[in-house]
Order: structure tokens, then sequence, then C-alpha cells
């Protein structure tokens, strides 16, 4: 079975999910984004654990795999390439290609990666050097050459000469308890240039408060990373495939800001 993990959340919280974990099920895949460590540990603790899998539909589509044994052992990491798969970590600016322990951009290679776009030489050129296929997501490779995923390029504001991974933001105001799902997106800011602004779903019968998840935010991150702004909602935009829909909250956040300033 494949799914991505709003998806597995939800047959998570399902009553039926003991059964459904217990039935004729031989390997959970997830993709689409990083798991949660504790959404990971209520399927392995049912008896079905998530197999982590990275990829993109331009390398059609799967790049990088973390084994569901490996799981506990390295929350949050996608893995390692599948065979036949060529991965670097490339600076983002420069292109350079870094070795060893790094963080920068994915670039993929191999017989899986996609001609180009159709009709669309100029998005073609802006993604392929060479033979590699440049991904768009920063991630990280530690000296085990295991990769995990900071954030999407495009999705990364700087706020203050800083970068600032919402995917980082959006784990520290998830481990609240009160919090179910969480989201930021950086808007722009006549100061810092860019500050966050996050979206929150509170989890099923939980009060909480913008003060007290602020508060619970600078426990845990830097002060330069913690929102400006917390708006809760009742869900998420998603895509058909239960993909966040990041556009759509962007607008949103600026609208936010600007009527908190007119």
């Amino acid at each position: 079975m494949m799914g991505v993990p709003t998806q597995y959340r939800l047959l998570a919280d399902d009553p039926a999910f003991a059964q459904i974990a217990s039935g004729p099920l031989r390997q959970v895949l997830v993709g689409g984004a990083t798991v949660p460590h504790e959404l990971a540990a209520r399927w392995a603790a049912a008896g079905a654990p998530l197999t982590q899998g990275y990829g993109l539909t331009e390398a059609a589509p799967n790049v990088l795999c973390l084994p569901a044994s490996d799981s506990a052992r390295l929350p949050g990491a996608v893995g390692r390439p599948y065979p036949h798969v060529d991965v670097c970590v490339a600076d983002p600016s420069t292109g350079l290609v870094l070795d060893g322990p790094a963080t920068g951009e994915l670039w993929v290679r191999g017989p899986s990666v996609f001609a180009g776009y159709l009709h669309d030489p100029d998005a073609t050129a802006r993604t392929r050097v060479g033979d590699w296929l440049r991904t768009g997501d920063i991630v990280h490779r530690d000296d085990e050459g295991i990769f995990r995923v900071v954030d999407r390029l495009k999705d990364i504001f700087i706020s203050g000469g800083e970068n600032v991974a919402p995917a980082e933001v959006e784990r520290a105001l998830g481990l609240h308890p009160a919090v179910a799902e969480a989201a930021v997106v950086g808007v722009a800011d006549p100061v810092w240039g860019e500050r966050g602004v996050a979206f929150v779903v509170r989890a099923e019968g939980r009060t909480l408060g913008e003060d007290e998840l602020l508060a619970h935010a600078r426990t845990e991150l830097a002060g330069f990373k913690v929102p400006v702004r917390i708006a809760f909602v009742d869900a998420l935009p998603k895509s058909t495939i239960e993909k966040l829909a990041r556009s759509r909250l962007r607008r949103r956040a600026a609208e936010l800001v600007k009527g908190n300033t007119a």
C-alpha cells in the first residue's frame, strides 16, 4: 500500500485501525512528505511499519528509500538511493558538488530521469544540468550516506539574513500536544525581510491559544524562526493527493499580515 502521511494519520485515527494494520498488508510505503516519528511509531506498534520513500515525478518517481527496519533508529530520514539511481548534493547557488556530510540541493541522475517538459524548453533548462535533474529540495546527507529532507528550496525564506526552513518550524510546533497539523509560510516584512506565519489545526478536543503556542515555539526555535503570527484553522488546504497547497496559504498569510498593519 502506498500513501502520504495525511492518509496514514487518518487511518491511524480510525476506530478500525487495529484491524486495518493487522490485515493482509505486506508492505506499507509512505511518500510525499517525511512521516512524523510519532505516526511511524503508531504503525510500527500495530505491526505494519512504514517504509519511508522520497521521489518526484520527473524521476519516475522513486529516488530514496528507508527500510522500515531502520525507521526507529533514523527518525525523519528518507534513506539511501535506489539501485541504478545516482544522487549528489550541490550548492544551490553555485552548483558546486559537495562531498561527505553536507547540506544542499539534491540532484538526481539515471535512466528514470525524464527527458524534459513537453513544449517548455526554458523550464527544462532550469531543471536539467547536463545529465543531472535539479530536484529543488534541500537535503542533508550524514556520514553514513543517509539523507534527510530539510525543505523545498522555494519554500525556504530569509529572515534577518538567516535561512528559515518551514519544515523545521512545523516540526517544532507539532511537538505541542494540542497541535494536530501545522504549516508555515514566509511573508514580506519591512524590518526582517521576511517573517513566518503559521497555520495550525488544533488536536480534536484540545484548546490552544496563540500566546501559548508562541511561548512553546520560543523554547524550541531560535528567535528569528518563531512565527510572527499564528492563525488557527479547521483544516489545511490540500491538493487532490493530500499534499499541502502552500501557495494558497501564502496568499492568506499576506492578507493576515496586511490586515494587522492596516
